[in-house]
């Protein structure tokens, strides 16, 4: 198997995680064949969960989006916050993903689509919404294929309503140049308990 020694020494705990995909097998899987769109070898840790999420104005969340939710790292922390009428919508491009996240989750509120964060209006236009609340998301904006991670950005930000705001964790602080094409407020911190250690944006639309 190619790769670095971290990635080898996964590869042989995934092997030993026992029969059945599980999520770190799907994580690891998910990243072998589409590493651009995944980003990391590691799902994100519990403290950058908690802290990613903690701007979130729950009581008057009806939707909530995620770009690229891979495995659900994200996904039964935003489900147990969320209040009983609230929709999430999770979007990814990877069959794999989504077809997991169908088998994994049965909570109503959550609804995979399989799709592109670019065309996030028109999948919420699908499932009655005008505007999300909140849009989550890992993509690495970096190394998307030139063009994406502008359009992306420029669509979230149409996305949401005013008040709204776009939850950003990166490992390259570059995807701030991306934001700013977009958002004119933007907060940012660092979350070091995390690997690699993450930046964290709240992107607002005004």
């Amino acid at each position: 198997m190619s790769g670095s020694a971290g990635e080898q020494a996964l590869a042989r705990k995934v092997e030993r995680a026992g029969p059945g995909p599980g999520p770190l097998a799907m994580f690891f899987k998910g990243f072998l064949k589409h590493p651009v769109m995944v980003g990391s070898i590691i799902p994100s840790s519990g403290k950058l969960i908690r802290r990613m999420l903690s701007r979130t104005d729950w009581a008057n969340t009806r939707l909530f989006v995620e770009y690229g939710p891979g495995v659900g790292t994200f996904c039964q922390a935003v489900l147990d916050r969320m209040g009983p009428d609230a929709t999430y919508i999770a979007i990814d491009t990877n069959p794999d993903f989504i077809a997991y996240l169908k088998r994994r989750y049965t909570d109503p509120r959550l609804v995979p689509v399989l799709g592109s964060a670019a065309d996030v209006r028109k999948i919420m236009a699908d499932r009655g919404f005008t505007h999300a609340d909140y849009i989550l998301s890992g993509l690495p904006f970096s190394t998307l294929p030139a063009g994406l991670g502008p359009k992306i950005a420029a669509e979230t930000h149409a996305a949401l309503r005013t008040g709204g705001a776009f939850l950003v964790y990166q490992f390259s602080p570059k995807v701030r140049d991306f934001l700013a094409m977009s958002f004119a407020n933007i907060d940012h911190q660092f979350e070091p308990i995390n690997v690699p250690p993450a930046q964290l944006y709240w992107a607002w639309r005004d």
